[in-house]
């Protein structure tokens, strides 16, 4: 409202005056409110059921509906309860419109396979067949993301092979695919956007194909594509392979380490992961620590654990920067008691929420009894980061994990098991799709809990890994009289003032 819809009424000689001045009493011009003759326009949050229900509506545009939650509230779907507001108009209008997401769950994929499927297609230079530019006709040659030489299209009729200014200097038009439906439906990628040089998309499809979080987005956002996952599992045999022999027990790329804890009746179990930059990770230890977590002697054995000082091979130390507990079991008030003791060391409980949607790391708020810092983790998105990371192969490159072979830091056959014991399926609730996480057989789930809270813990740290890599690389040894010493970084904390 402010950043467009304002200036725009403000800039434009036909609308300007048309709405009275944000200034004036009444209430005719609001943030989410203003009046026009004829007419008002009233911004809506997909979240609030209520405001959606509140007046009939002739044309509702819906952005971004892929982003939209399942239901609003108890009301049911967000798009359907804004449809409903249309009923009583002959010449109504439903324009929903959004970047795609998962294949499947996509709301816009789903509206435009049921549409006219309208692509916007440009002559060929050559032969001057129309048809849409894709990514599968584009034809580059590059040595690196900064270096594109040349960016080419290739006529799917001709073979011939035009330029950018050739390919866009033609009179375009729309060609449905479905021209007898009576929704109409378009499609358009950026190859086709006037903002958008092919040598930039070219540049960046090279910085993102070797990430699968990145390749998602340039796919979702360059392509207008949805993003279909190739396997929903990792195979916990591959993960077991390509375990390898640290030179110490962290290794010399680690910058920060962060630790996941889950509470069971008679154990904690315990990960400390290393983190390097691109949030590569080195797993470091796996913990189980059994015990009554009704009784203090375990909590001392958890608290000796996380202050531990961690060795690199020239000896210097480093020690766990930050750690989640799950407070959601039997012990919720021995977790809140443990950890508001230990905040200025960056122990906090957390709560798992599941669903689709959640923010990975969302609201911070302070529990009434023990005053203690709880945030609120949205662990369905956790576990798609951490899916795609161990799916990632090329070492070295953005979100690649690290495994230890040694037996004595827990990551035995029966880990990579528990890491790999949930696969994302699609179900429908009330004749809608919906992504959701089911444990295969009965094998337990806590180590992908844990690495889940360990990841959690990075994102709460928030730590400028680039910038810290940097340090590391130019300061001396981290000793003192012979003795190795932890080493020590500023970090950004986000959320809370330790």
């Amino acid at each position: 409202s402010k950043d467009r819809l304002q200036p725009m009424i403000r800039d434009t000689p036909a609308l300007n005056g048309k709405v009275k001045d944000v200034k004036s009493r009444g209430s005719e011009n609001t943030i989410l409110h203003k009046k026009f003759p004829g007419g008002h326009i009233t911004l809506v949050g997909a979240n609030a059921p209520s405001t959606l229900a509140s007046r009939p509506i002739r044309i509702v545009f819906c952005d971004e509906v892929d982003r939209y939650p399942a239901s609003a509230g108890a009301e049911g779907d967000p798009v359907a309860l804004a449809a409903k507001r249309t009923t009583t108009f002959w010449n109504r209008k439903l324009v929903l419109v959004s970047t795609p997401t998962v294949k499947g769950v996509s709301r816009i994929e789903k509206a435009y396979e049921n549409s006219t499927k309208e692509q916007w297609c440009l002559p060929c230079p050559s032969c001057g067949e129309l048809q849409p530019l894709t990514w599968g006709q584009t034809i580059f040659k590059a040595d690196g993301p900064d270096q594109v030489q040349s960016v080419e299209h290739c006529c799917r009729e001709c073979g011939a092979l035009h330029g950018e200014y050739e390919w866009k200097a033609g009179i375009g038009q729309w060609i449905a695919r479905e021209p007898e439906r009576k929704t109409r439906g378009f499609h358009l990628n950026e190859l086709v956007s006037p903002w958008k040089r092919w040598e930039e998309i070219v540049s960046d499809f090279l910085k993102a194909k070797d990430s699968p979080e990145e390749l998602k987005t340039w796919v979702n956002t360059s392509l207008g594509e949805t993003w279909e996952e190739q396997g929903e599992q990792v195979d916990e045999n591959e993960l077991v392979k390509r375990r390898e022999q640290y030179a110490a027990s962290v290794p010399d790329p680690v910058l920060v380490l962060t630790a996941g804890v889950d509470v069971q009746n008679d154990r904690f179990e315990v990960e400390v992961v290393g983190w390097g930059v691109g949030k590569e990770s080195w797993g470091i230890e796996y913990r189980i620590i059994y015990g009554d977590p009704a009784k203090p002697e375990i909590w001392h054995q958890l608290d000796e654990y996380l202050g531990r000082t961690w060795r690199r091979a020239d000896g210097s130390g480093i020690t766990v920067s930050c750690t989640c507990i799950d407070s959601g079991g039997h012990h919720t008030t021995d977790v809140y008691r443990f950890c508001v003791k230990r905040e200025t060391r960056r122990i906090f409980a957390i709560k798992g929420e599941g669903g689709d949607g959640k923010a990975f790391v969302g609201r911070v708020s302070r529990t009434a009894r023990e005053n203690c810092a709880l945030f609120l983790i949205g662990v369905d998105g956790g576990k798609v980061t951490l899916l795609t990371r161990l799916k990632n192969k090329f070492e070295g490159t953005e979100g690649y994990c690290h495994f230890p072979i040694k037996a004595e830091c827990g990551y035995g056959e029966e880990y990579f098991k528990g890491l790999t014991s949930e696969k994302q399926v699609i179900r429908f609730h009330k004749g809608r799709p919906r992504l959701e996480w089911i444990k295969v057989g009965k094998v337990r789930n806590e180590p992908l809990d844990v690495r889940n809270y360990a990841t959690a813990a990075l994102e709460i740290l928030n730590p400028n890994l680039e910038m810290l890599a940097k340090v590391d690389r130019n300061s001396p040894k981290n000793t003192q009289s012979g003795q190795a010493q932890p080493r020590k970084y500023g970090v950004v904390n986000k959320g809370i003032q330790a």
